[in-house]
């Protein structure tokens, strides 16, 4: 999906889900910490979110990331090509999120692939709508350290680091080569 469609399929995805959960620009700006104006122009495709901005509206529209890549989509297949996979990039650190599992499967199971640019820094704020849920970060190249509960873990490549989800944390690549890493996310009971 190119870029700007990708803008647009954000925007209309933040606009569906607020109107459907019955909250104003207002609420939402309010709920998750991110301006009105900024809520307005996402929601237009007139700004593209970053990591830590979309992870903020996610959380205060009750989803996780995942949650809000996964595609609503009636055609269900246990095949997801990578191709046809959902691709994001942070438009402020770089990173490239793809979403691995075939969407709509009523998997608890999400498999994202992430390449994380060298010196980049994101952070995920604790996010109540994620509680509960769990996530092994798989490291294949580079280094990444993991800052989760105030602890910096520095991962090298195979070596996997389990935490949960909402409870917020922080990625950064320290090293001098991208890094790219599988996050095997449980959304856990529903």
């Amino acid at each position: 999906m190119a870029d700007d469609d990708l803008e647009l399929a954000i925007g209309a995805r933040i606009k569906h889900l607020r109107i459907a959960r019955g909250l104003t620009l207002d609420e939402l700006a309010n709920a998750s910490a991110v301006s009105r104006a900024m809520i307005s122009r996402i929601e237009r495709a007139e700004a593209s979110p970053t990591a830590s901005l979309l992870s903020r509206l996610c959380a205060a529209l009750g989803l996780s990331l995942s949650a809000f890549f996964a595609e609503d989509d009636n055609d269900v297949s246990p095949l997801a090509r990578r191709d046809q996979q959902a691709v994001w990039r942070d438009p402020e650190t770089g990173y490239v999120r793809r979403a691995v599992s075939p969407p709509g499967t009523g998997s608890k199971v999400d498999l994202v692939e992430v390449v994380f640019p060298v010196g980049a820094r994101v952070s995920f704020p604790p996010n109540s709508a994620s509680l509960g849920m769990t996530q092994h970060v798989w490291l294949f190249e580079g280094e990444m350290e993991v800052t989760h509960r105030d602890i910096t873990h520095r991962l090298m490549p195979g070596d996997c680091l389990y935490m949960g989800v909402g409870d917020g944390h922080a990625f950064h690549n320290p090293g001098e080569a991208p890094a790219r890493y599988c996050v095997i996310l449980d959304r856990g009971r529903s």
